[in-house]
């Protein structure tokens, strides 16, 4: 009789779990620059995080650099034209355009349009620049415009730049950051102080056992950039934590997430 209640209370408590936490996919997608793809958007546009809010991306990764005169902006190329970001200053790249017709984003921008929902991260990547004292004293000027942000708790950082992601660990050593590189075990990813690793899926491919590692030591796995089915299932069904990808409809479609 003991024995039968204890399985019917098991049971119920089964069934108390709300549906919306028993069927969310242990594999979350991020819309790599944002959902550029979609109608009226451009790589790192504002338009494409509105679009990655507006389908209910798990986040959306952008890309920062840091002009000569302090202000970091949202870019992937270290240059604009001829101008490297790093040695120009704001007021001569403000007027340059997107493929979409909207200037280029500063980070306050773009963390003004963040701040205002709750379900999308948002994954800033800290470009390299051209020496360690510039990638550490852009790190300091990237955190510091995110802590004035009500963003800020949604922001997740990630960086080829093992200088920049120590810099961050350094000064927060709350922050969730991601390292891109490839080059670091799992155990080394744990003793930096990252929150998890964030490569390549070819990485990936070559070091089937760091999934396992890395969940063993309580970091997350992020791979990026997959665009097609046979490698999202892989990773999927290798445990990916999250899949950075140009097509986030393709990736929720094969999680079954929710419209």
């Amino acid at each position: 009789m003991k024995l039968l209640t204890t399985m019917i209370l098991a049971a119920a408590a089964f069934c108390a779990i709300p549906a919306s936490h028993a069927s969310q996919p242990a594999t979350r997608v991020i819309a790599h620059r944002g959902y550029w793809k979609a109608e009226g958007a451009a790589q790192n546009s504002i338009r494409a995080l509105q679009n990655a809010i507006r389908i209910g991306a798990y986040g959306s990764e952008f890309d920062v650099l840091v002009t000569a005169d302090g202000v970091p902006v949202i870019h992937h190329d270290d240059r604009i034209g001829e101008r490297r970001i790093e040695d120009t200053p704001y007021r001569e790249l403000r007027s340059h355009r997107l493929s979409n017709g909207e200037k280029l984003p500063t980070l306050r921008q773009y963390l003004k349009t963040g701040a205002g929902q709750r379900d999308t991260r948002l994954i800033l990547e800290m470009k390299a620049h051209s020496t360690p004292e510039k990638e550490r004293q852009a790190a300091r000027i990237i955190l510091d415009e995110v802590r004035r942000s009500p963003a800020a708790p949604s922001v997740d950082y990630i960086t080829f730049s093992k200088v920049m992601a120590d810099e961050i660990v350094r000064l927060d050593p709350a922050a969730r950051v991601y390292y891109l590189n490839g080059d670091l075990s799992p155990a080394a990813v744990k003793a930096a102080g990252y929150a998890g690793l964030d490569y390549h899926h070819g990485i990936m491919r070559q070091h089937e056992t760091w999934f396992n590692e890395a969940h063993a030591l309580g970091l997350e796995v992020n791979v990026w950039t997959v665009n097609d089915e046979p490698t999202m299932r892989w990773l999927i069904d290798h445990g990916a934590d999250y899949i950075t990808t140009d097509e986030p409809e393709l990736l929720q479609s094969l999680l079954n997430v929710p419209e």
